[in-house]
């Protein structure tokens, strides 16, 4: 099994909390990893999708009572939303016995309900923990080439694929399971026809600003319309809407936000780009990348950078910022060949926001400086600083 950086997080968090809840997409691997957690920790493990163990729940207070010495780990929770409560009684109880922390693991496979539930519910009593699809940390050597993972994405049952073919398959699979199974599970009813349609045009204009307007003309619905769907793929945690960085520069800034799809093995799957040789001569390429870079950047993070973009009407532009604190801000622009050198626009935009530390990050793996505050390094090396750095540093 590969090693998942969040593993000590989790187990961090259980010492600071009575409930963490380990957030993702469906098949990143939360269950593996909750299991192994489970064998690790002696924990009653439940599946609520299977029945058996949702029967068990029928009278949840006094089946979960009887565990109360031991971590209770629930997956696919939004099966049980009615839990919650019950939950949150079970901690209040426990925490006047002494018990306050390491009670319960709750899996999600999207924001939306679990979100909803636990903040009514458990707020002061949980904590939450991301997990995306592997990352080059999980996955790739120092200075070993991430073309695989870019192709694939970090699905762990695409990238582990025997071959292209069956990893181009089981992403067509994940795409169709979700239009099919999961969306009407979490949103209201949705065309999957409609839904397949946005999705493979956001993939088409992936990391482009968002243009409802021009979505909702090209699909024949409303441009509300438009933006309650893409609401829905952000929140099942499919797409990413980086928002523009805001300062006052006394300069036109760019307002609407950048749209990511966030796996780069979706957006080859859903453009039906099979292989490296096909993406390499395709005119998404370099945007495909920029977001994968950027996907791994915030995943190695071990706490939650505030991630934005900076573009002016005048072309000074950054392609990631990242508010690592109020105080400490990181500007980095993203470079898909081997190449390393910024564009003009990336030195006006350090000039108009001054950020603590400037990279490029680009396909070689060399680290070596372009001037006296900018430096170019690989992205393993970025994201290796990024994991290292504890919140707060300057």
């Amino acid at each position: 099994m590969i090693t998942r950086c969040i593993y000590q997080e989790i187990l961090a968090g259980l010492t600071r909390q009575a409930a963490v809840a380990l957030i993702g997409p469906r098949q990143v691997g939360k269950t593996t990893l909750a299991q192994r957690i489970a064998d690790d920790r002696q924990a009653l493990y439940l599946d609520l999708e299977a029945r058996e163990d949702l029967d068990k729940l029928i009278h949840a207070a006094l089946f979960l009572k009887k565990y109360e010495d031991r971590l209770v780990i629930l997956d696919e929770i939004h099966r049980a939303p009615e839990l919650f409560q019950t939950l949150r009684g079970l901690i209040d109880e426990g925490r006047r016995k002494g018990q306050r922390t390491s009670r319960f693991l709750i899996l999600g496979s999207a924001a939306i309900d679990l979100l909803r539930q636990s903040g009514e519910s458990l707020a002061g009593r949980i904590e939450y923990v991301d997990m995306g699809p592997l990352n080059i940390l999980e996955t790739t050597p120092e200075n070993s080439d991430p073309t695989t993972l870019w192709v694939r994405g970090g699905f762990p049952d695409s990238y582990l694929a025997a071959n292209d073919d069956d990893s181009l398959i089981y992403r067509k699979n994940f795409i169709r399971t979700y239009l099919e199974r999961d969306v009407p599970q979490f949103g209201p009813r949705i065309p999957a026809e409609t839904l397949e349609r946005l999705w493979t045009m956001l993939a088409y204009g992936q990391g482009s600003l968002l243009n409802a307007s021009r979505l909702a003309t090209s699909l024949s619905i409303s441009a509300p319309t438009v933006t309650s769907y893409i609401d829905l793929l952000v929140d099942l945690l499919l797409v990413r809407r980086l928002q523009p960085f805001h300062a006052n520069t006394g300069k036109r800034l760019v307002k609407s936000p950048k749209v990511f799809v966030r796996d780069s093995g979706l957006v080859h799957a859903l453009l039906r780009i099979q292989d490296y040789p096909q993406l390499a001569g395709h005119p998404v390429a370099g945007l495909s990348w920029e977001g994968f870079v950027i996907e791994n950047l915030l995943s190695a993070a071990l706490f939650h950078p505030k991630p934005s973009f900076y573009r002016t009407s005048a072309g000074a532009e950054i392609d990631l910022i990242l508010e690592m604190s109020s105080s400490d801000i990181w500007a980095i622009e993203i470079k898909s060949g081997l190449g390393a050198k910024p564009t003009k626009g990336f030195y006006h935009a350090i000039e108009d926001i001054r950020p603590t530390r400037s990279f490029v990050v680009y396909a070689g793996t060399e680290r070596y400086p372009l001037s006296e505050n900018i430096e170019a390094l690989s992205l393993y090396e970025l994201a290796q600083e990024i994991r290292s750095r504890v919140k707060g540093e300057s």
